[in-house]
Parts: C-alpha cells; sequence; structure tokens
C-alpha cells in the first residue's frame, strides 16, 4: 500500500514525535542513557525552533516523520515560548553529570560550526536550522519535497543565497545532490561518554 504523505504547517502537536525523529536521525541512545536521549532530542528541536522564521512538516500516514525549518536572518526574532522550552530541557540536562557532558559537546561544535561560518566570508540572509527525517522514510521522496518547500520560502522572501551547518553524522550527500555546495570543512577527533571517532564539520550553501 502506498504511503500517504502530506507536507503541512508546524503543529504544537508534533513536537513528541519530531523528537523521537530527531533522536533516531542523530542515535542520541549509542551514547546516552534513554532519559538523556530524550531530554537531548527536546533541547535540540527547541533550541532550532527558537532559531527559525519558517516551518514544514511531512506526514507519513498521518504521523509527523520529518521536519524542515528556515530562516530570514533580518527577520528573525527568538520566539519566548520555545525559549522557555529549551530553557526547561537545558536545566533538566544539567541535573545530572551524563547531561552536562553532553551539553558541553554540543557547546564545542557550535563554536566549530561558528569558526566554520566566520571563515565563509559571506553575508548570508538565509539559513536552513534543522532538516530531519526519520530513517525508515527516506527514499521516498520526502526529503526533496521538503527541500522544495525551503526553497520556495526562501525565493518568496527575496533570500538569493543561504547556508546550513551539517557533518558526517549526516548525509550531507543529500545537501550536494540539492546543488548546495562546501564551502569550508574542518577534521576534529570526538570523544562523547567513550564513542571515539572523527568527525567532519561542513558548511554548505546555495545561491537561489
Amino acid at each position: 500500500m502506498a504511503e500517504k504523505i502530506v507536507l503541512r504547517a508546524l503543529r504544537k502537536a508534533d513536537f513528541k514525535a519530531l523528537e523521537n525523529v530527531i533522536r533516531k536521525t542523530w542515535s542520541y541512545d549509542k551514547f546516552a542513557t534513554p532519559k538523556a536521549a530524550e531530554t537531548l532530542a527536546r533541547v535540540y528541536l527547541s533550541t532550532c525552533l527558537a532559531n527559525q522564521t519558517y516551518a514544514q512538516v511531512a506526514e507519513v500516514n498521518g504521523i509527523p516523520a520529518g521536519l524542515i525549518l528556515g530562516k530570514n536572518i533580518a527577520k528573525h526574532r527568538c520566539p519566548l515560548k520555545y525559549r522557555l522550552r529549551q530553557f526547561s530541557a537545558i536545566t533538566r540536562l544539567l541535573l545530572s553529570k551524563e547531561g552536562r557532558d553532553i551539553l558541553n559537546f554540543y557547546k564545542d561544535i557550535n563554536g566549530i560550526d561558528s569558526q566554520l561560518l566566520k571563515k565563509c566570508s559571506k553575508n548570508y540572509k538565509g539559513e536552513i536550522s534543522l532538516f530531519a527525517l526519520s530513517p525508515e522514510y527516506r527514499g521516498l521522496g520526502i526529503g526533496k519535497k521538503l527541500f522544495q518547500c525551503l526553497l520556495n520560502y526562501m525565493q518568496s522572501e527575496g533570500i538569493k543565497e543561504f547556508y546550513l551547518y551539517t557533518d558526517t553524522s549526516c548525509n550531507f550527500g543529500f545537501y550536494e545532490h540539492q546543488g548546495m555546495k562546501r564551502q569550508q570543512q574542518h577534521k576534529q577527533f570526538v570523544n562523547v561518554r567513550g564513542q571515539k571517532g572523527e568527525l567532519e564539520f561542513y558548511v554548505y550553501d546555495m545561491t537561489v
């Protein structure tokens, strides 16, 4: 039976399902206890929601399965409701050593991302704040549809050039297939609660 795919605006009722999408997409349970993984997904979603002016959800058979968030940098104003949700989730993580270790790891990643963006020496007008699709629904063309929605938004806002952060823990090849170009990269050895390895961090951009 064919999957019923619907693209629509974000709803508050989607949050829990989208947190699970994020948790699976970035494999939080590989380096965190279930409770910490759940809270981390909430932190990440609320952080991204505080950093967007456009949100589109992909629903498969009535269940939220993917999300793309975009930002018109000039128009962005941080929504208080998402900032409060972020603060609440971060506070929960700070209560345990595990949570503090994880937050420090992501703080370091944010620092790497900021340096890479600075090296681009460009005055971007837009950003893809988040792009996540549940692994079991990849290959159905949903990612391309969400990306096209984002492109349509950028064009409607008069944004000619936008960027995103990604790394080798993501399917970064997807962005290249959509026409985005890698502008900066940085290789870093990471150790997240015993999970050791090498990650490459990237900035991609696109002119429309």
